[in-house]
């Protein structure tokens, strides 16, 4: 695959840059960061991490000698805010999630409500019973469903975990209500980027540790894609998988190879 005619780079976090969530372990990406910078060329981390908020996970990469500005990491949790803002200007919702998601939605002007208009779903390790109960009770009196995110699982510290897709699955079936999915596998995010940095897709490529989520979601945007081996995938499961990368790279760093 040649990258030398590709203008915009957009990493996913988890399994690529980094792998942990409050105390991430770095993978790869400082120099092929330096590399682009060099050369012209732009970056984002399209990511999404529901967890914490932009900042933190900003301090957390610089940290890492990954240094990106706010402006550059695009998150489930500030897209989600974004969306709402569209659809209701401010609005009332209830959080299947943890912090970080519940301050980016205030921080766009939302707040937490018993009269819903959106029941917002996202990763939650805190999960219970009476949170999907309460979810399922404003579903049915009318609240819709939002997805900060969809798919199965995200690369943890310990390996391949449980993600945000099954808890917004059991909603729908609960609620009666579709989703609608603003992270990847959606092409918002996606759009999204290329909108901000005014790039065709063509000129742009994802690079993921996902099938599931950050290719799907490129390809329905008409982003290339390269997936990384550092993360939830493996050689045996992108065999046995219909959606096939335009290309397949060790580790992050491997691409200065392809630059």
């Amino acid at each position: 695959m040649n990258l030398k005619s590709t203008r915009l780079f957009l990493f996913d976090l988890d399994g690529v840059l980094s792998v942990g969530k409050e105390n991430p372990r770095y993978l790869g990406g400082r120099e092929v960061l330096s590399r682009l910078r060099e050369t012209g060329r732009r970056a984002l981390v399209l990511t999404n991490t529901s967890t914490q908020r932009r900042e933190d996970i900003r301090r957390n990469l610089a940290g890492l000698g990954l240094n990106f500005s706010v402006d550059e990491i695009l998150t489930s949790s500030y897209l989600t805010g974004k969306y709402l803002s569209g659809r209701f200007g401010r609005a009332t919702f209830y959080l299947v999630g943890e912090e970080g998601l519940k301050l980016e939605l205030e921080a766009a002007g939302h707040k937490a409500s018993n009269q819903p208009q959106a029941v917002v779903v996202a990763l939650d390790r805190r999960l219970s019973y009476e949170k999907l109960d309460q979810a399922t009770r404003y579903l049915r009196a009318g609240a819709m469903l939002v997805g900060s995110y969809g798919g199965a699982m995200y690369m943890s510290a310990s390996g391949p975990a449980l993600s945000a897709g099954p808890i917004v699955k059991a909603l729908e079936y609960a609620g009666g209500k579709r989703a609608v999915i603003i992270g990847k596998p959606s092409p918002r995010m996606f759009q999204f980027a290329l909108r901000l940095r005014d790039e065709e897709p063509r000129r742009a490529v994802m690079v993921g540790d996902q099938i599931e989520t950050d290719l799907v979601g490129a390809r329905k945007a008409g982003v290339p894609t390269i997936l990384v081996l550092t993360g939830v995938e493996t050689k045996e499961s992108i065999s046995q998988s219909r959606f096939k990368p335009d290309a397949v790279i060790d580790n992050v760093d491997a691409l200065c190879g392809m630059l």
